[in-house]
């Protein structure tokens, strides 16, 4: 291998270490340093700020700052003044602004070795990871691909989803729009520096315009007419629930059932305060199975560990004063059958004593639990069960609604389930 095709190597493994290992929070981190650097900088200066009651006075042919009681004054009113701008800050943010936490691939589910980074333990895991036979890797159904805030009027943003890139962009009409994402004249993907002209997107390479609604290319700026096979896919899309939303199924068939309108969300009594985004190595069908798991939230959500996913110190004996308890029924939906229905009840013991102020019915909790199982997992396909494990099999048999014969499959059962 040539010093320069070294040279290169080094470099994208240097990218990869950088990016998985900061992650898309090494933004908010740098700020964060850029910050306590200003106010650090600012308390110097005026640390070191000669006092006019007493002037700088020449010594070895140089200058010597002469430190006063009112010049450490200012310093310390600095620090404090810019401690309180920050806290204010994170208390301005934490009180009112949404709370976003993006947790990257690596961050929950794995257990680095000592001398060994987070990444690293990941991608082993992945490698040495028995994948198991896995059902059809995408369902037929509704998919998010932005929440409407994301998408503002004449924006356009990529994204990628169900193995295709797809391009989403919001027409001067004020609908979202998804086709895909590659210009059929030269590859040029339409959401990287395209342009939104009306309810059509342009490409920018040569200014192919295609719609929004259909995907036919309406004008070509160099030519006088338009080839009728010039267009894109143009993905059935709706926007609802405050999320933009594409429809996939394998067989191109239209959408059988629609994704039904939270009345909570509608007349705004429910209203978007953040969400925790994760990264997890997992077929689909694993999430949507712990509704049926009825029996693992008591082993796995039953201790009180405060925070932690880690499963090694959930059964922790500091922790055994508190636990939760809970109550819980899966059943299919009967008038509406695409959709089911999880129904959780709450109780908690403090010491041995059941606390009635904290019974109620909830949706979630502890999610990040259930991820380092699902990214350690197996799938198995024909599972073993008890008669307690009903709900398991029932909804199995409830979930194959969304495969039909021709939904695509894995092809490489060795490889990562990078899908």
């Amino acid at each position: 291998m040539c010093q320069s095709a070294q040279k290169r190597q080094m470099l994208r493994a240097a990218e990869f270490k950088a990016d998985r290992e900061f992650g898309p929070n090494a933004e908010g981190m740098m700020m964060s340093w850029t910050k306590a650097a200003v106010v650090l900088g600012v308390a110097a200066a005026a640390l070191l700020t000669p006092d006019g009651a007493e002037p700088q006075e020449p010594a070895g042919g140089g200058l010597r700052l002469r430190l006063s009681r009112s010049a450490t004054s200012r310093a310390l009113l600095c620090i404090t003044g810019g401690l309180s701008l920050l806290a204010l800050h994170w208390l301005y943010r934490l009180l009112f602004c949404p709370l976003v936490l993006l947790r990257t691939s690596d961050d929950v589910g794995y257990l680095p070795a000592t001398g060994r980074s987070k990444a690293q333990a990941a991608n082993e895991a992945r490698r040495r990871r028995k994948v198991g036979q896995l059902p059809p890797v995408y369902p037929n159904g509704w998919y998010r691909v932005l929440d409407s805030f994301m998408l503002r009027k004449a924006e356009v943003k990529s994204v990628s989803i169900l193995g295709q890139q797809l391009a989403v962009f919001r027409g001067e009409d004020g609908k979202a729009y998804v086709l895909d994402a590659y210009c059929p004249h030269l590859g040029a993907n339409l959401a990287v520096g395209g342009q939104v002209s009306g309810n059509c997107l342009e490409c920018p390479f040569h200014g192919w315009q295609f719609n929004g609604g259909d995907g036919k290319c309406v004008k070509i700026p160099y030519s006088k007419k338009v080839p009728e096979s010039a267009k894109v896919r143009s993905w059935i899309s709706c926007e609802l629930n405050n999320q933009i939303l594409v429809w996939f199924h394998c067989d191109g068939e239209e959408p059988t059932w629609i994704v039904p309108e939270q009345e909570e969300i509608s007349n705004g009594s429910l209203v978007y305060r953040g969400r925790v985004e994760h990264f997890i190595s997992a077929h689909i069908q694993e999430v949507a199975e712990n509704a049926g798991d009825v029996a693992h939230l008591s082993h796995v959500h039953g201790p009180g560990a405060v925070g932690a996913w880690d499963l090694r110190y959930i059964n922790s004996k500091v922790c055994e004063f508190l636990r939760h308890d809970w109550k819980v029924e899966w059943e299919a939906n009967k008038p509406e059958k695409h959709c089911s229905e999880m129904n959780l009840k709450h109780s908690m013991t403090l010491f041995g004593c059941h606390c009635s102020l904290m019974d109620m019915d909830v949706v979630a909790r502890q999610f990040e639990r259930d991820v380092m199982i699902w990214n350690n997992k197996k799938y198995i396909s024909n599972p073993l069960l008890v008669k307690e494990d009903s709900t398991i099999r029932k909804h199995r048999l409830w979930y194959k609604q969304f495969y039909s014969e021709n939904s695509p499959t894995l092809q490489y059962q060795n490889d990562a389930l990078d899908f």
